[in-house]
């Protein structure tokens, strides 16, 4: 609604001041300099940003009684304009945005028309109005920043969409339709990488806060959701910060996923850590068996303690704790078990070749195979 009030009101201020204007230069004999009308018609290759300078400084090259009359006639319109666009700013969370673009069109379409005056006094009035629409747009920008950057998590959210993920989309969306049909989106693009990166600033600060669940998994939800927004949303500006969710998305899920495969098979795991640990401090893989601690008894009895049926279960449990955790909307849930599959089965194949390594010829392996743990995850993906 304020878009077309605005749009209403310009249309209707440009005849009526640019018939004011040519009246009092014909009236009183004012003449423009031929100069200004030259550089006037160079308008179209005048860059996009010097055309606000521009109106305003051909508005001061006028006729200096023709200059001083309007500003006397119309010695209430730039208040009287500022006042209305403060209050179509107020009207709506992102009018700021509106206002800019109904702004911007109209001044370069009065710099496009044959009917208008280039150097006319209300071009110079828009183009100050412009500046101002401008500044409070960047202001607007600045807090909204703020707001992200220091926006809290919600004391009882598990998990899931983080609410300045959701006012990042939301501005993005609003923004692109009122930005769609605009000549300039030069603002547009430095306020959408300025937000991108409290966003992303925002969802990094969650490795310091106290969440009750596992902080990589809303950090990996939260950049998988940047992730498909901006790839459905094609911004040209955001392209490298697409590819930064995406990095960043699989970044967290490896954490998530090898923090929980620690848990399945935790003291295998835990085991085989020791093993590469004095194998890296310089003793021989042979001679790891003869460690009190790494013995070949010890090996067994930490085998003894997952047979295969042990381990299904255990990884159902798994896949019962996932599930539960990872927010619905996203449907991450197949992308993270695939992970899971691949992660446990890279540990099983270490673990064995460890075995093969430092218990040569001792008879010793576990109770299941490769082929076996594929069994186990296609069981589980089947009947779920």
């Amino acid at each position: 609604i304020s878009k077309q009030m605005l749009e209403q009101v310009l249309g209707e201020l440009q005849p009526l001041c640019t018939a004011e204007q040519q009246f009092i230069e014909k009236f009183f004999q004012h003449s423009q300099d031929p100069a200004d009308l030259e550089v006037a018609g160079q308008g179209a290759s005048v860059p996009p940003h010097f055309i606000t300078y521009l109106c305003f400084v051909l508005f001061l090259r006028l006729e200096e009684p023709t200059a001083r009359l309007l500003s006397e006639i119309f010695s209430c319109l730039e208040p009287e304009l500022r006042g209305f666009l403060d209050v179509c700013n107020k009207v709506h969370p992102f009018g700021c945005l509106q206002v800019l673009v109904t702004l911007n069109d109209s001044v370069f379409e009065m710099w496009d028309s044959s009917s208008a005056l280039p150097s006319s006094f209300l071009s110079a009035v828009l183009g100050n109005v412009l500046l101002l629409a401008k500044s409070s747009f960047n202001k607007y920008i600045g807090t909204l920043c703020k707001e992200i950057e220091e926006a809290k998590m919600p004391s009882k959210m598990k998990g899931g969409i983080l609410p300045s993920v959701s006012r990042f989309e939301e501005f993005v969306d609003f923004s692109e339709e009122v930005f769609r049909t605009a000549r300039r989106r030069g603002e547009l693009d430095k306020a959408h990488l300025r937000l991108a990166g409290s966003v992303f600033s925002s969802i990094n600060s969650l490795s310091s806060a106290n969440l009750k669940v596992n902080t990589d998994m809303v950090m990996m939800e939260n950049f998988h959701h940047i992730h498909s927004f901006l790839c459905q949303k094609k911004i040209h500006c955001l392209e490298g910060k697409k590819k930064e969710a995406k990095q960043r998305f699989s970044e967290h899920m490896e954490k998530y996923v090898i923090k929980y495969l620690g848990q399945p098979l935790e003291k295998l795991n835990h085991f085989f850590e020791g093993v590469k640990a004095r194998v890296a401090q310089g003793v021989k893989e042979e001679e790891v068996s003869f460690q009190l601690a790494y013995s070949k008894q010890e090996l067994r009895k930490v085998i003894e303690k997952y047979p295969g049926k042990e381990v299904k279960r255990a990884l159902e449990t798994l896949y019962r704790k996932i599930h539960k955790y990872l927010s619905p909307e996203e449907n991450l849930l197949p992308v993270v078990w695939q992970a899971v599959e691949q992660e446990f089965i890279r540990q099983y194949q270490e673990f064995e070749d460890l075995i093969q390594r430092c218990y040569a010829g001792s008879g010793i392996a576990m109770d299941f195979t490769t082929e076996d743990l594929l069994s186990y995850f296609n069981s589980i993906t089947l009947s779920n």
